[in-house]
């Protein structure tokens, strides 16, 4: 046997027998460790581990065919199809995806989130019909984010498993972004002077859905919901827009526009404010929407006596509304998205329209 620095060497007829052997080790650990590791390097977004950042259509598999076979109910995707790319994984293999829009109608430019229910993307009945809508909006700053697409929050897992248990409508979630900065509250509103973030809300975001995805084309199809200062720009945006949008859960909301940024602009607030618009939607006897109110326990007890004053005074004619009360909740989401599927949810979907099955 001969000596080298490394020390003794096997036999020459070994050494390949050897390093397969040590090769096949090596191959099997990391091919183990990879399993292992590949949530972890998923979670914390490590290529190649994820797939966050790639490009992603939600047209796939929608009907392109005779139009005379697609539900008369249904609104196909009108395009230009937009680039979306993939933001995070839901747990049932679904992506929440996201893209800059720039808002031809209100001129704003801002980013907006989007997530398909597994209906949508993968059930053959309903590849022929267009789903409803739900546009989720976010409390605090609402920018640079909405924490609406976060999957720790559970809303889009907890509306896939509601949705198949029958408890809610297979929705499309839409979450945009609700201010135009981290500094002031616009109340989802065309405040004179501002950013047009009501317009941005109830056209420019809406117009991208019905580019992408099949909709349904009546307002029975078409829901806001949000929490706190959210909560408010939905609940105003479905009284304000009764033939665009029938329905909303409001977590937690303002009741009347508080923005600093009023000032001066006394009639546009009010032409902004829910109690003038729910009467007014009374007074004209119609359509008639449904609002959704939830409130915890634990928030300032404001909260819930101005809900109750609003039910009080405007729940009538075409003014539809109910309140759950969520014991020991608090002004979070952690309360609101478990309450959602006790009761709000399925008040909102049993008032609107959901996917129809092929024949």
């Amino acid at each position: 046997m001969t000596h080298s620095p490394d020390g003794p060497q096997p036999p020459q007829g070994r050494r390949p027998r050897f390093r397969a052997r040590r090769w096949i080790i090596a191959v099997a650990s990391v091919a183990t460790l990879g399993l292992v590791a590949w949530p972890v390097l998923d979670h914390f977004d490590i290529p190649p581990f994820t797939d966050k950042g790639d490009p992603i259509s939600f047209a796939r598999g929608q009907s392109h065919g005779d139009p005379g076979k697609v539900n008369a109910d249904t609104l196909m995707p009108t395009g230009p199809e937009r680039t979306f790319t993939i933001d995070d994984t839901v747990d049932d293999g679904t992506k929440i995806a996201r893209t800059t829009l720039r808002g031809k109608k209100s001129g704003f430019t801002g980013d907006v989130w989007v997530w398909a229910p597994d209906q949508y993307l993968h059930d053959k009945k309903y590849a022929r019909s267009g789903f409803p809508v739900m546009i989720a909006l976010p409390g605090g700053p609402g920018y640079p984010t909405n924490y609406w697409k976060q999957t720790k929050r559970k809303l889009q897992s907890s509306i896939a498993k509601w949705s198949k248990e029958g408890k809610s409508l297979p929705f499309i979630l839409v979450m945009p972004v609700l201010n135009p900065d981290e500094k002031r509250y616009y109340d989802g509103s065309d405040i004179p002077g501002q950013a047009k973030m009501g317009t941005w809300l109830t056209e420019d975001v809406p117009d991208l859905v019905k580019q992408n995805f099949r909709t349904l084309k009546s307002r029975d199809g078409w829901a806001f919901m949000g929490s706190s200062s959210g909560g408010f720009a939905s609940l105003k945006s479905v009284l304000k827009y009764p033939d665009r949008f029938k329905a909303v859960i409001a977590s937690g909301p303002d009741i009347v526009p508080d923005s600093p940024l009023w000032a001066g602009h006394e009639k546009e607030k009010q032409e902004n404010n829910p109690e003038k618009l729910a009467q007014k939607l009374i007074d004209r006897k119609g359509p008639d929407v449904y609002l959704a109110f939830q409130v915890g326990t634990k928030e300032p007890v404001k909260r819930l006596k101005d809900i109750r004053k609003f039910q009080a005074r405007y729940e009538k004619g075409p003014v539809h509304t109910s309140l759950r009360v969520i014991e020991g909740g608090k002004h979070s989401a952690r309360s609101y998205v478990p309450s959602l599927g006790q009761g709000p949810l399925q008040y909102i979907s049993e008032h609107m329209q959901g996917p129809t099955p092929s024949p």
